[in-house]
């Protein structure tokens, strides 16, 4: 009686181990989703990024809820705050914008973070001045407690930045494995 209990028990933990396997792509994508793909395909395109890491930011952000509002006051999927909103609003010419609306969050965060890589051309310092603002990254890069070389960030002073860096990597690192870089532009 207990052998058999064992066995059907093993039997069952083979089982949905083997599941586990065979569906691991379908829960990885369920884990790393592609939500809002015509937008971030469109602004991707648009601004020359890789629509991996629009994901891996929005993610990062706000976890694809386009209601979100950070403590900061950082708005819709990919944390836009009101300097930022305001600054696109003029750039981009577009008027009377609602900030939670998915494209035009979508937009606001893909311009964004092409400024930011012609400013410093490194992923990582694009993702760190995503998050802490260019204005420090450039500062930290004047220090040598934070840059050896000053073209690299060998620290980040803010825990919160340091933090973000690694999470967006990691996102993008994850999405481009799932994806096999088909997120590619």
């Amino acid at each position: 009686m207990i052998k058999k209990r064992i066995l059907i028990i093993l039997s069952i933990f083979i089982i949905l181990f083997g599941a586990l396997l065979v569906e691991k792509d379908t829960i990885n994508k369920l884990i790393y989703p592609k939500k809002y793909s015509e937008y971030v395909e469109e602004y991707a395109k648009e601004f020359s990024l890789d629509e991996n890491l629009v994901y891996s930011v929005i993610k990062a952000e706000s976890k694809f809820k386009q209601d979100a509002v950070s403590h900061k006051g950082a708005k819709g999927l990919m944390q836009i705050s009101d300097i930022t909103r305001d600054w696109a609003k003029e750039e981009l010419e577009l008027g009377e914008i609602d900030i939670f609306d998915p494209a035009v969050n979508i937009r606001v965060g893909c311009w964004y973070i092409n400024k930011l890589y012609k400013e410093f051309g490194k992923l990582d310092l694009v993702i760190a001045a995503y998050n802490g603002g260019s204005g420090n990254v450039k500062k930290w890069l004047r220090n040598n407690e934070y840059s050896k070389d000053g073209q690299k960030l060998h620290s980040i002073p803010f825990k919160e930045t340091s933090n973000y860096v690694e999470k967006v990597s990691k996102n993008y690192e994850k999405y481009n494995k799932i994806y096999s870089k088909e997120g590619k532009n």
